[in-house]
């Protein structure tokens, strides 16, 4: 039986789900039923409302919902009806029966992101989002399905059934153990046909930052599918989204930093001269090798940076916009200028003995006499690499922005003024998040700072003078046990008698190159132990006592 909701030709008005003709038709016209509902072979009725034509595949869509069968089960289905036309016309239904893999395909082919990052998102389609959600209805995604692919992304890589199985190298044929003569036994990890064996499957997870990845990119595109019409709401915004992986910076030392400048000027003034500039301005590998000698002002110590390198549609090298889309200004230390103006005059030279000048428009690191030519990024990496190596380094190029962030904030110098330096937006967070490791100098002041103003340190509620264990003779803690420990010998030997009055906290500081509360805690030592009072305003003076047998006086 089908129960048909156009109205009849002498319905009233006020009939339930009457359809009425629009204003002005004729008596021939009428409209199209927007929703029916049919009585199944079971019993059970299934509402079924026009919902207009999918925009992707252009064929008419409806929504559906079936009724189980019962004595309400007709006013069950009127109420489902009127649900489901009030959906359309609030426009709060699906308007496509679009699968995930389609929706993607069409986000990627409209979205404005970089090449690289497209084929990224492209790469991680085929792998690990068209294998488990590829073929789901874009309007069945929730946020449950979503944090199942995260679990199965944390689970395996490879999305495996638990079963265990031979990890081949590669799907043509081929032989398992590729080694052509006789295989390591055991197993070298250096070996090179040791690693490319086929060997027995073992999940590993994902990488977090490639389930953030494919988070971002799900919801870019369900987002895009909000704006279209296509769903109402965007599954992924309710989703949990994966956690971020602790940042754990590790740039070089300064004493690693020196040795690898050392090492590219002894190797190559050039080289010495790219990997200088690129530690004291932080910039990115692109950043540096798109710099132009218009972009650097020698006389007012500033470069430019608005361009990189980076790579093209075609996956070649090109020369295009910054990666945050910044301009930044970078003002240079008088050393980094030096280090210019040799590598300016050197170009200069080398354009001369082949008779071609070198214009304003040329790069600055280049491997052409005119400057007509960038250095390749990729390039500069291995080869960087290969010097950390031969130095037993542990180290990449992308770490000197570490090293450049992380001593500049020793320094003192403010997060926002080197989050510009770095080209880094957000006020900041990524910066102190990412770049700037753990600063044990600055957690030593810390730690000073907040020793010095602890009260005394007694044993059973007596202290000696001379009873302090860093001065007695135990290894200095720190800084300020060191400075106690000389302005003891002074005492002891004569050069400051009783009642003189000790060196003030600047002067120390000074002295010692040392922060003013690290000089304060060595006075506040002495005091400890006895050897000096302190008035408030005024400068410390040596008592009239004796330490270790020693007269002071």
């Amino acid at each position: 039986m089908l129960v048909s909701l156009a109205p009849a030709r002498g319905a009233a008005r006020g009939a339930r789900h009457v359809l009425s003709a629009p204003v002005g038709a004729t008596a021939r016209r009428r409209n199209r039923a927007r929703g029916r509902i049919e009585e199944l072979p079971s019993g059970s009725l299934r509402v079924s409302v026009y919902a207009g034509r999918d925009p992707l595949t252009k064929r008419r869509t409806y929504l559906k919902e079936t009724i189980r069968a019962g004595p309400k089960s007709q006013t069950e289905a009127e109420r489902a009806l009127t649900r489901l036309l009030n959906q359309v016309d609030e426009k709060r239904h699906p308007r496509t029966s679009a699968t995930v893999v389609q929706l993607l395909d069409k986000y990627l082919a409209v979205a404005d992101i970089a090449p690289h990052t497209k084929a990224s998102y492209r790469s991680n389609v085929s792998k690990h989002v068209a294998p488990l959600l590829g073929s789901i209805k874009v309007s069945r995604v929730d946020a449950e399905i979503l944090e199942s692919l995260y679990a199965e992304l944390r689970r395996c890589r490879e999305h495996c059934d638990g079963r265990q199985y031979v990890q081949h190298r590669t799907t043509q044929s081929h032989q398992c153990d590729p080694h052509p003569k006789l295989a390591c036994d055991p197993a070298n990890p250096r070996c090179g046909y040791c690693r490319r064996i086929c060997k027995p499957h073992v999940c590993t997870s994902l990488s977090r930052s490639s389930i953030r990845q494919i988070h971002w990119m799900l919801s870019g595109a369900f987002g895009s599918a909000v704006r279209w019409g296509w769903i109402a709401v965007n599954p992924a915004d309710r989703a949990r989204r994966p956690d971020y992986l602790p940042a754990k910076p590790q740039p070089p030392t300064v004493e690693e930093a020196a040795a690898l400048i050392a090492a590219a000027a002894r190797r190559d003034p050039a080289w010495g001269a790219f990997v200088w500039v690129t530690t004291t301005t932080g910039a990115r590998r692109g950043e540096m090798c798109a710099l132009h000698w218009e972009d650097i002002d020698l006389e007012t110590k500033v470069v430019h940076l608005h361009r990189a390198i980076g790579v093209g549609e075609d996956r070649s090298w090109v020369e295009k916009d910054t990666k945050t889309h910044q301009h930044r200004r970078i003002v240079l230390d008088d050393e980094t200028v030096s280090v210019i103006r040799e590598h300016l005059a050197r170009c200069q030279e080398q354009g001369a003995a082949v008779d071609v000048a070198l214009p304003r428009t040329a790069y600055v690191f280049s491997p052409e006499a005119d400057g007509s030519r960038f250095m390749d990024p990729g390039a500069i990496s291995h080869r960087y690499d290969r010097m950390a190596k031969r130095l037993k380094i542990g180290t990449t190029l992308h770490k000197l922005r570490h090293y450049s962030a992380t001593e500049l904030i020793n320094a003192g110098v403010d997060v926002r003024t080197v989050a510009g330096r770095l080209g880094h937006g957000g006020g900041g967070a990524t910066t102190l998040r990412v770049y700037a490791a753990w600063l044990s100098e600055a957690d030593q002041r810390a730690a000073a700072a907040l020793s010095g103003r602890m009260p005394p340190r007694t044993i059973d509620g007596t202290s000696e003078p001379g009873d302090s264990v860093l001065i007695a003779g135990a290894e200095p803690a720190g800084p300020y046990a060191e400075i106690a420990r000389d302005l003891l010998g002074g005492i002891r030997c004569g050069l400051l008698k009783a009642g003189e009055q000790l060196p003030t906290i600047s002067e120390l500081s000074a002295r010692y190159q040392v922060s003013r509360s690290t000089a304060r805690r060595a006075v506040q030592l002495l005091k400890d132990d006895g050897l000096v009072d302190v008035d408030r305003g005024r400068r410390a003076t040596v008592r009239a006592t004796s330490t270790d047998g020693i007269e002071v006086s």
